[in-house]
């Protein structure tokens, strides 16, 4: 099966690039730079022709209205033309955009250009909440015209049960439920991270219970285990639930002070501003915080991590903090990555996020509550030792059944096409 793959990969870095590249990466790269001489397929029968379609150069660029971006739009269609006649490529893989207006004038000319050469369209909808948008916030003729240059589209790949609801508004006529899959960040949990993990867990849970422990039990657990850690990594904004994950750890340890509890907080934010003022407001909160004399909390901002910088701080970390309601949300990433790192996980009831984690998973908190981020946070530290999550990540979200279910649903495409498809599982490789 030949595959056109019109989506960038890093950078900038955002969840979507980073599993475009994944994907890249598991079936091959770009057939044009990876295949070796003798011809020899990947493991999954697929071949890639990718056009790196880069709108943005940073985070702050995405969505925005430049000029410079037009040209772009028709250079990287006038590529996928000449993949489709150069190395009869029929299938166009595709990311549909967010509920933002700019996002979605450059989707119509793409569709507009491409698709009358392609003979099927592929979806993978890594955003959420167009077809809310649409009906809610777009005129008659946006809707209109948004439904005639994609309608009808053969594969709609969607992340949960929540985005059921924007492959069905284009008419899709197979829809696929698959989560995403990332390789496993760390391999040596058991051996390395799972016993400091859990000599820490239970020093919190004594202190928590007013027990006394010696110096020589606080040692064993590792350094600073008084100390919760708790960590931040998104893109650093409002709506990702930046502020409210800095209240939150606030008001814990007011919380814990207040009950007088040898234990103090800290909390590490890592990842990119998008927004300027946003960056300034965050600084001044902090120095707010830092000012007042009652106050032990620690926060330190990391920046952007990735590597051994960012497996290093889930590793050092006791709990994991996302209180994102984001509108573009469609599952976050960022909680599978968590789990494999066997760390504790607060997030909100947002979007697919329940879907994500275990059922009945206490980490779960509301939108804007930072109130109920505090009382989780310490609830957490003491019930909640993160083993079991990581068994969740590993019997779930792997990226060898990510690549192995995506691949069976691009080769149904064509399976349906020429009428040897006999069933095909649209919940393979769904949570739950």
């Amino acid at each position: 099966m030949k595959l056109l793959v019109f989506a960038h990969v890093p950078p900038p870095h955002h969840g979507q690039s980073y599993m475009v590249q994944l994907m890249l990466n598991g079936f091959g790269g770009d057939c044009r730079k990876s295949r070796n001489k003798s011809g020899t397929r990947n493991g999954y029968d697929i071949d890639c022709y990718h056009v790196d379609a880069r709108f943005s150069k940073s985070l702050t660029d995405i969505g925005e209205l430049q000029i410079a971006k037009l040209p772009l739009i028709l250079f990287y269609c006038l590529q996928a033309i000449w993949c489709r006649f150069r190395y009869g490529v029929t299938n166009f893989y595709y990311v549909p955009a967010p509920s933002k207006s700019i996002a979605l004038y450059r989707d119509w000319l793409v569709m507009f250009i491409c698709r009358p050469f392609f003979k099927h369209i592929i979806l993978h909808w890594h955003a959420a909440g167009l077809a809310k948008w649409l009906e809610t916030s777009t005129q008659i003729r946006t809707r209109a015209l948004t439904y005639r240059v994609f309608k009808p589209v053969d594969l709609s790949i969607v992340l949960s049960k929540h985005v059921i609801a924007d492959a069905e508004k284009l008419l899709s006529q197979r829809i696929c439920i698959l989560n995403h899959g990332i390789p496993d960040p760390c391999p040596d949990f058991k051996q390395k991270v799972l016993p400091r993990r859990r000599a820490r867990f239970a020093l919190r849970a004594r202190l928590l219970a007013g027990q006394k422990v010696s110096p020589a039990e606080m040692e064993a657990a590792g350094s600073d285990p008084q100390i919760i850690k708790v960590f931040y990594l998104a893109h650093c904004m409002r709506e990702k639930g930046l502020f409210d994950a800095l209240e939150g750890v606030v008001r814990a340890e007011q919380k814990l002070k207040k009950l007088n509890i040898p234990m103090k907080l800290q909390l590490s934010v890592a990842g990119e501003f998008v927004n300027r003022d946003e960056k300034f407001e965050f600084v001044r909160r902090v120095e707010e915080i830092e000012a007042d004399s009652g106050s032990q909390l620690r926060i330190h901002y990391l920046g952007f991590v990735s590597g051994e910088a960012k497996a290093r701080a889930f590793i050092e970390s006791d709990c994991f903090c996302f209180p994102t309601y984001y509108y573009a949300e469609s599952f976050g990433l960022v909680v599978v990555e968590a789990m494999a790192f066997g760390l504790p996980v607060v997030t909100t009831r947002w979007r697919s996020l329940p879907e994500i984690l275990p059922p009945n998973y206490p980490g779960l908190v509301s939108v804007k509550s930072p109130g109920e981020i505090a009382d989780v946070l310490i609830k957490l530290t003491t019930q909640e030792s993160g083993e079991t999550l990581r068994d969740y990540y590993q019997n779930h979200f792997t990226l060898e059944v990510y690549l192995k279910n995506l691949a069976k649903a691009f080769h149904s495409v064509e399976s349906a096409a020429d009428g040897t498809l006999k069933s095909f599982s649209p919940a393979a490789g769904m949570n739950g």
